[in-house]
């Protein structure tokens, strides 16, 4: 017998500062079974910080052609491709060539991933934002999922603040320069 999805509901208010963003959003998140609560959470992380109109979340581990994230504009063309984790170098040369833009949102050891696309050959490279997230921090929020859950996410000069069921994180998002 195949598992089935962990239905998550997120109510999230969103204060990014850094991009003039201000809203409030009501999610629902199938979480794949074979997707880590800290993948969940770096995937809402990424979304979050790249909120606009026309986001949504895909199948994605559950499709693996398809990224984390991405925005389409109203006649379904792909805007933005964003992914989660640590992508090969020809899955970012493929998204570079099929959307406007790319980001990555990385929440493990970033240097062993990094190294990895060092000298590779990825269509506009140089546009590729690259960000990563603190484990540990991600970790401790992954700690607090459950069922349902309401987020207050502040961006303000590159560091989200995060309050969620009784606890504040502090979670710097460092940019990330392509390898070479």
């Amino acid at each position: 017998m195949a598992l089935s999805s962990t239905v998550r509901r997120l109510d999230l208010d969103l204060s990014d500062v850094d991009r003039g963003v201000y809203t409030s959003l009501s999610l629902k998140l199938a979480q794949h079974p074979s997707e880590s609560e800290d993948y969940l959470v770096a995937r809402v992380l990424a979304a979050a910080l790249e909120h606009t109109d026309g986001l949504e979340f895909t199948a994605g581990l559950g499709r693996s052609e398809e990224p984390a994230v991405w925005v389409r504009d109203l006649t379904g063309r792909l805007q933005a491709w964003i992914e989660v984790g640590t992508p090969a170098a020809a899955r970012l040369h493929k998204a570079s060539k099929a959307a406007d833009s790319v980001a990555v949102y990385c929440h493990k050891e970033p240097g062993p991933w990094l190294r990895t696309l060092a000298g590779r050959t990825v269509h506009r490279a140089e546009e590729i934002a690259l960000y990563a997230l603190d484990r540990a921090t991600i970790a401790g929020i992954a700690a607090t999922l459950d069922r349902r859950n309401r987020w207050q996410l502040t961006r303000s000069d590159g560091t989200v603040y995060l309050d969620t069921s009784g606890t504040t994180f502090e979670l710097p998002i460092r940019p990330l320069a392509w390898p070479t």
